[in-house]
C-alpha cells in the first residue's frame, strides 16, 4: 500500500511516498530556514507563501522520485494539525484538491502522531504499546502509545517547550537560528559544571515540566554579564542549559516509565535530535533493562515521510477526510479529527 504524505506545518515544504507505513520510496523537503534566519524565527506570513509556490515541484519530485504517479496511490495523508494556520492550509487545501481531481482518498494526520511514526521508519520492529517522549519547538510530551492510533498524554509542559526554550536561550547568546541546533553543537565544547541553574519541577504532576524559568535564570545571566561589561564563555554556558534541561526531560521520563511499567522508550520531534538527550536516555534505559528507539537525524524534524507513516496507520483504522476537512493550530494529540 503506497501513501503520499504532504507536510507544511511550519517552514518546511515537504511530500514522501511510503509503502505499507514503514518503507521510504521518496521524500523531498524545501527548507525555508536561511530565509527565516534573518528575522530570528519563522514569519508565518512569509512561511505560507512559501509553501504556495514550492508544494506543486515538491510532490511532483517526490512522485517521480518513488516512479509512480497519482493513480498508482492508495490514499494521501496530509499534516492538518497542529501549526502555523497559515502554513497548514496550504499544504490541506493542495491535498484536498488532488484527492478530488484523483478519487484517491484523503487522509489527516496529526503533526505529533507523525513524529511519533519516524520511528517505525527507523525501526522496522518498533509496534505499540510503549511510552514516548515528543519534544520540539512547540511542544514537549510524554505520551503513552497504546496502538498506532490511540495516545494517551501523562505530562506536558505547563509553559515553554523545551525547544522553544533552546530557542529562546540560544538567541540570548548571540547563535544563529535555528538556536537548537547551534546551542547542542556549541554546548560539546563546554563545561556543563560551569554555571549552576535551576531544575524546576511541577508540585503534585510529576510528569508535568515547566521551562520558562530555566530559560529565565540563563538569560537574566547573560543581560547581567553584559551590564557589567563582562563576557560569559558560551560554550560553559550553553553546556550548563543543555544540562539543565535534559536532566528535567530525563528525571521526567523515567518517572513515567517506572510508573506505566513499559519496557520500551521512544524520543521524537525535532529535539529528539540532541546528542545529550540521546546518550542519557541511551544510558537510562541501558541501566533499567529498557529497550530504546530514536529516529535517524534527518526524521526528527519536520518531514513528509513521517506523515505517509502515520497515515498509514490512519487510514488502516478507516479514518477519512472529505472536502470539508479544516487546519486547525491546535489540537490534542490524544483526539481524532472525526471527534
Amino acid at each position: 500500500m503506497r501513501l503520499l504524505g504532504i507536510e507544511s506545518s511550519c517552514d518546511e515544504t515537504a511530500a514522501s511516498v511510503v509503502e505499507d507505513g514503514r518503507r521510504v520510496l521518496s521524500s523531498v523537503i524545501a527548507s525555508q530556514v536561511l530565509e527565516h534566519r534573518k528575522f530570528g524565527g519563522v514569519v508565518p506570513e512569509i512561511a505560507s507563501r512559501r509553501h504556495a509556490e514550492a508544494i506543486v515541484g515538491v510532490v511532483q519530485q517526490a512522485l517521480d522520485d518513488a516512479g509512480t504517479n497519482i493513480k498508482e496511490l492508495d490514499a494521501i495523508a496530509v499534516t492538518a494539525a497542529p501549526g502555523l494556520i497559515g502554513a497548514l492550509l496550504v499544504g490541506v487545501n493542495f491535498a484536498k484538491g488532488l484527492s478530488f481531481a484523483s478519487g484517491v482518498p484523503l487522509v489527516p494526520v496529526h503533526h505529533l502522531r507523525s513524529h511519533v511514526a519516524a520511528n517505525y521508519l527507523t525501526s522496522a520492529s518498533l509496534a505499540p504499546p510503549f511510552l514516548c517522549l515528543v519534544v520540539s519547538g512547540g511542544h514537549t510530551h510524554i505520551v503513552h502509545v497504546t496502538d498506532y492510533t490511540e495516545f494517551r498524554v501523562l505530562g506536558c509542559t505547563r509553559d515553554d517547550a523545551a525547544g522553544e526554550a533552546f530557542d529562546k536561550a540560544a538567541r540570548a547568546m548571540g547563535l544563529p537560528y535555528p538556536g537548537g541546533v547551534f546551542l547542542d553543537k556549541e554546548a560539546e565544547l563546554g563545561n556543563p559544571d560551569a554555571f549552576s541553574l535551576p531544575h524546576p519541577s511541577v508540585d503534585g504532576a510529576p510528569f508535568d515540566f515547566s521551562f520558562s524559568g530555566l530559560k529565565t535564570a540563563v538569560i537574566n545571566l547573560i543581560h547581567n554579564a553584559a551590564q557589567k561589561g563582562d563576557e560569559l564563555p558560551r560554550a560553559d554556558l550553553a553546556a550548563s542549559f543543555r544540562r539543565a534541561v535534559v536532566d528535567c526531560l530525563v528525571r521526567n521520563v523515567t518517572a513515567a516509565m517506572r510508573e506505566t511499567k513499559e519496557r520500551r522508550l521512544v524520543i521524537a520531534g525535532g529535539v529528539s535530535a540532541n546528542s545529550l538527550l540521546r546518550r542519557e536516555l541511551e544510558r537510562i534505559c541501558g541501566e533499567n533493562g529498557w529497550e530504546f528507539y530514536r529516529p535517524e537525524l534527518s526524521l526528527c524534524g519536520d518531514n513528509a515521510a513521517m506523515v505517509a507513516s502515520q497515515g498509514y496507520y490512519e487510514f488502516q483504522a478507516g479514518r477519512r477526510a472529505g472536502l470539508d476537512l479544516n487546519a486547525l493550530a491546535t489540537m490534542d494529540i490524544q483526539l481524532d479529527f472525526e471527534a
